[in-house]
């Protein structure tokens, strides 16, 4: 039990470490080279002017660089290599039992951090550069989203062929055997997943709320005694915990689609590993609202006759836009985070 606890929490430390070291060389360069967006947000989801969005964030007046997500899977990248190669530099039979990279536990989420924070690097530069097909420039949403559809798709096919899952459990009610349909269920929860990375916005609000909620599928995995997953959610945690560091306000970078497309695809990648898939709206509710929130609003513009829900959407935002300061949003977000999460560990371990 003890060495099973060392073995999640050493890597963790490591990635906080790493993320810290890396950091001060991270924001030279990204300072130096001016890497902002140019310009706030032009527009809203549905194509209309983003007159409100543009006043809380005012992108060209802080001057505040992007990529900051490169501190996140860059540590855990660097810490999953140290932990990898130190079995076959130092001969100790502990040591080796630290290497938590493992094919039917992190490979999938590794290689999705990976393959979609390179897109988000992809995204972020096009922005910080003004080019693409929207003002202020980035990838399309449609380009992103063919890009999650195709890891998502990748996702499904070797949890459903290669590593047999189809069943989908249901705490205090039951499994489900979904067969063929697993296939296409797991593909919308990575889509639905992934549109939660709209809560990054907040100076410390996403970067909090994801370490909660690697934190709790980490003590899910664990209970399950998977402990290379637990680990890895771990290493993910001590990874944002050196980007929190630095982006709590005032933030000296945002994690932007860098971060924000690997965190949230593994996210359901890991909540699938882990079978708690059911108890991620609850581990995950911030993004649930967040997500939530667009859509209602897009809906009753566009049923209502231009009519909103919120001052401006999401969430977060319609709160900033009532007069609370950035650290109260982003407080309140975190114990809510803290709330939801812990009755999601708790169906999760009793169902």
């Amino acid at each position: 039990m003890i060495t099973n606890l060392a073995v999640i929490v050493a890597p963790s430390l490591i990635a906080f470490l790493i993320g810290i070291l890396i950091t001060p060389h991270l924001t030279d360069f990204l300072y130096r080279n001016k890497y902002w967006k140019k310009v706030s947000v032009g527009k809203t989801i549905d194509g209309r002017e983003a007159t409100i969005s543009n006043k809380i964030h005012n992108d060209e007046e802080r001057k505040t660089p992007r990529m900051g997500g490169l501190v996140v899977w860059v540590s855990v990248l660097l810490t999953t290599l140290v932990f990898w190669l130190m079995p076959a530099l130092i001969d100790n039979h502990q040591l080796g039992k630290a290497n938590f990279l493992s094919r039917n536990q992190t490979w999938l989420p590794l290689f999705s951090l990976i393959v979609m924070s390179l897109v988000g690097i992809v995204d972020d530069y096009l922005v910080i550069k003004g080019r693409g097909k929207y003002i202020g420039g980035g990838l399309s949403l449609r380009t992103r989203l063919v890009f999650v559809l195709g890891i998502a798709t990748l996702g499904a096919f070797w949890f459903f062929f290669k590593l047999g899952f189809g069943d989908i459990s249901i705490p205090l009610v039951g499994v489900f055997h979904m067969g063929m349909w697993f296939i296409p269920f797991f593909i919308f929860v990575v889509l639905a997943t992934y549109s939660g990375g709209i809560i990054d916005g907040v100076d410390g609000l996403a970067g909090g709320i994801f370490a909660v909620i690697f934190s709790s599928y980490a003590i899910i995995a664990f209970a399950h005694n998977q402990i290379d997953l637990a680990a890895f959610c771990m290493v993910i945690v001590g990874g944002l915990l050196a980007f929190l560091w630095f982006n709590i306000p005032p933030a000296r970078f945002f994690l932007s689609e860098t971060g924000t497309m690997g965190l949230t695809v593994t996210l359901a990648v890991v909540a699938f590993l882990t079978g708690g898939i059911a108890v991620l709206p609850l581990v995950a509710f911030p993004l649930v609202i967040t997500t939530g929130s667009s859509v209602i609003q897009i809906l009753s513009k566009r049923f209502r006759n231009g009519k909103k829900v919120f001052i401006v959407a999401p969430l977060h935002n319609h709160f900033q836009a009532k007069g609370w300061p950035p650290y109260k949003v982003v407080m309140r977000y975190w114990v809510i985070s803290v709330f939801f999460a812990s009755a999601g560990i708790i169906l999760a371990l009793i169902g």
